[in-house]
């Protein structure tokens, strides 16, 4: 629907469109569109159009996965509901919500988890319940909005060390050590832009120096790292040395929610405080059931990880070796970093001509002169599409 240009330029809201045209002038506003559902693995489908596409977190194809599918669609027939219409603590949380819960426990090695309606959810409402005004929070510059928005919510004091900097951590947990009742160090594993990886190793080594909380963010891990693909904590040999792992069921997993696990006094304490818990309507049973399927698929298949990260290695080279810029990536997300956002922009748009859908990254998702077009593998990507995107940036000749 057309805005009402007479209301927009007299009522207190006037302000709304001056920013969007701020936001136009500097190539940083955004528009929905609506994509079609019935995607094919690997593929988007916009307008009527295909497209390869590169800008899904669906890293093991498991969205669509037909296993899947076949036994949710046989086991959901028992379900008689779809919605749940009460928060977890009060009746909204089922038999299918408990087994999801224990198998993701399991799969961590960790005593117990809970449920959440987002990855989202889980971070702010996990760093709420944990830490307060009286406390001291030590946050990788690069982590996650909503590690960054928890922090803000929960009125700690934010200490932001430089992305992956240990010894800036270092420098600052002793410039604060002894204040705060409570301390947190908080990062990502897996870095969602940058595709690099947290020195989990030296962080858990600070934490017990400084007697410090641990607590990571495996949402881009999960899936792809460690012997059963339970993330980069597994892989590190860490699973019962870091304090509090956060993860999501929307990416990896190819569903949709967010868990912590850990011990079961944590889980119990965040079942009673963490607010986005507590005031939230559990996730429909049906989407917990497709997330223990979704584990219990990539627990049969613990080499899929070490796939999708073997297409990656031999993208991210090739791309090197072009003369393009992917900074430290060491996973299956390689950002192809230009700095400016019109020029990713510009990038994005002539690739999508080309029929692949590769997203172009602008603040406030990066920093001011940080661009980039975001490359997401997916183990759904064959050879073919990964060449089709080599030659599709070989003929742009940007580089």
């Amino acid at each position: 629907m057309k805005p009402n240009e007479e209301f927009y330029e007299s009522s207190p809201l006037a302000w709304i469109r001056r920013d969007l045209e701020k936001l136009e002038k500097n190539t940083l506003r955004r528009y929905l569109q609506c994509c079609q559902a019935n995607n094919k693995p690997g593929r988007l489908l916009l307008e009527g159009k295909e497209y390869i596409n590169f800008s899904a977190n669906d890293y093991l194809g498991l969205a669509t996965n037909k296993t899947i599918q076949k036994v949710l669609y046989a086991q959901a027939k028992k379900i008689t509901s779809w919605g749940r219409g009460a928060s977890p603590l009060v009746t909204g949380r089922t038999e299918e919500h408990a087994s999801l819960e224990q198998t993701l426990a399991e799969w961590k090695k960790q005593q117990a988890a809970l449920l959440f309606t987002t990855g989202y959810a889980a971070n702010i409402g996990t760093i709420g319940a944990l830490v307060g005004k009286e406390d001291f929070v030590y946050s990788d510059e690069k982590n996650h909005a909503s590690i960054i928005d928890g922090v803000r919510l929960s009125g700690a004091q934010a200490v932001v060390y430089r992305h992956l900097d240990m010894d800036d951590l270092a420098k600052k947990l002793q410039k604060t050590k002894g204040q705060g009742s409570r301390r947190l160090i908080v990062t990502d594993t897996l870095f969602s832009m940058n595709g690099d990886i947290a020195p989990l190793e030296e962080i858990v080594t600070l934490a017990e120096q400084y007697g410090c909380m641990t607590m990571v963010d495996e949402a881009h891990a999960t899936g792809v790292f460690g012997k059963t693909g339970s993330g980069l904590c597994e892989e590190a040999g860490l699973s019962g040395k870091i304090d509090i792992q956060l993860g999501t069921l929307s990416k990896g997993l190819g569903s949709l929610g967010g868990f912590v696990a850990g011990d079961q006094v944590l889980i119990d304490y965040l079942a009673n405080r963490a607010r986005s818990y507590v005031f939230s309507t559990a996730l429909p049973p049906a989407v917990a059931l497709a997330g223990t399927l979704a584990v219990e698929e990539i627990k049969r298949h613990p080499y899929w990880g070490e796939e999708l990260l073997n297409k990656a290695r031999w993208l991210r080279e090739t791309l090197s070796k072009m003369g393009w810029d992917t900074g430290s990536s060491c996973s299956q997300i390689i950002p192809l970093i230009v700095k400016k956002a019109a020029v990713a922009v510009d990038i994005s748009e002539r690739l999508k001509n080309l029929g692949i859908w590769v997203p172009a990254i602008r603040p406030p998702s990066v920093a001011s002169e940080e661009s980039l077009l975001r490359v997401s593998l997916s183990l759904a990507h064959q050879q073919d599409d990964l060449m089709t995107l080599v030659e599709g940036l070989r003929q742009l000749k940007v580089v």
